[in-house]
């Protein structure tokens, strides 16, 4: 019998490894990467990040990387210095499909954004920052939609690091950390230059049985679909699971999404942009919301919302003759909008000038997991 001290352990491809920062970002899992640690060329980041995070896996568990097999904890963000004068810092956020191993860099991410500007100021790559009654902002500079962010968040006055300890809580993650507000500055058009990409409040979008579904198709922050639960059959209150577990209106939803896409410009073929939201009122008995929303993310029912959707969602509440103003009740008028989602709720506010959006806002909390080295292989075997 051939003992264990003579078993070949050779592997079949060289073992590689970067430094990393293992991160919560809202109601997000994912990887903070300096662009410095990687390839300059992004072709050839495909094979690394994939591996890194445990993709391809046609089981859905990335058990071989740091992902855990959900949408929200398949994500990285690359970091590195800006050039630009009106920002600190240059970030691309990345999604890793989890069965496919692709790299999605069509939008951004609302939840792992609010990670970057704290560990960057950590990792001293932001310019000279103003710290006042210990807070700080840092301004970003997104490079998957080309929009600034600005990111307040506290700061240690002892070591002047950042800090996570505060009252602050948000639904689905348990107890309370430092709040961190991001001001997205220009939202609209972020990937198709329009609020309102085909000039409408409201569309029709024509599916392949021959019926159609009226859709409001709305690009700020990130492009989305957003159509009434009602008219696909759905509660307003379904929850991730059952709706996740319905095959034949996950596959409606999806030809809406693609439908959507097309009437908008964009790829339909690209699966994290746009993104549908099924809408529907409040129930009498349901106080201090102003709309509820159901949303999908890769194909995958969100357990809570993707929050640049939700600033999406909450700045279409305040435009004229959309599906999200005709069903939001209570938000006339108000600069703020109370989201109930899948996972608790949400409230995103918006700046608004002679019609047009100049700002929004939302709150998050992040919290630093762990740094250090994340190894992967090119071996497709692993």
């Amino acid at each position: 019998m051939k003992s264990f001290a003579t078993l070949s352990t050779t592997p079949k491809a060289m073992t590689n490894s970067f430094p990393a920062t293992f991160v919560r970002g809202g109601t997000s899992n994912g990887l903070i990467i300096h662009r410095s640690a990687l390839p300059k060329d992004e072709s050839q980041w495909q094979p690394i990040l994939s591996s890194a995070m445990g993709s391809p896996d046609p089981f859905g568990r990335q058990l071989n990387g740091m992902g855990s097999g959900i949408s929200s904890t398949s994500k990285i963000c690359v970091i590195s210095k800006s050039e630009r004068k009106d920002a600190d810092l240059d970030y691309t956020f990345v999604q890793v499909g989890i069965k496919d191993g692709s790299l999605d860099m069509a939008g951004n991410c609302g939840n792992m954004s609010s990670a970057v500007g704290p560990v960057a100021y950590d990792d001293g790559l932001t310019k000279l920052t103003t710290i006042k009654k210990n807070e700080t902002t840092v301004r970003l500079f997104n490079t998957n939609t080309n929009k600034l962010v600005h990111s307040t968040f506290s700061i240690n006055p002892e070591n002047q690091s950042y800090n996570p300890a505060g009252e602050y809580s948000i639904d689905g993650v348990p107890g309370s950390a430092s709040g961190i507000t991001l001001s997205f500055l220009d939202p609209a058009g972020a990937k198709t230059g329009k609020a309102l990409p085909t000039g409408n409040s409201l569309d029709e979008l024509k599916l392949q049985d021959g019926t159609t579904i009226r859709a409001s198709l709305v690009d700020v922050a990130n492009p989305g679909v957003f159509v009434l639960a009602s008219d696909v059959g759905v509660p307003g209150d379904v929850s991730s699971d059952a709706l996740g577990a319905d095959a034949a209106v996950m596959g409606r939803l999806e030809e809406i999404r693609r439908a959507g896409a097309a009437m908008m410009g964009m790829d339909p073929d690209v699966q994290s942009v746009p993104k549908v939201v099924l809408i529907s009122k409040p129930g009498a008995n349901v106080e201090g919301v102003n709309i509820i929303c159901r949303a999908l993310s890769m194909q995958q029912a969100h357990k809570a919302v993707p929050l640049t959707l939700a600033l999406n969602l909450g700045a279409a509440c305040r435009m004229p003759g959309t599906l999200p103003a005709m069903t939001a009740v209570g938000a006339e008028g108000k600069g703020s909008v109370v989201i109930a989602h899948a996972g608790g709720k949400l409230e995103v506010g918006s700046e608004m000038k002679d019609g047009d959006i100049e700002s929004a806002l939302l709150h998050r909390t992040a919290r630093v997991l762990m740094k250090g080295e994340v190894f992967y292989s090119l071996d497709a075997n692993g």
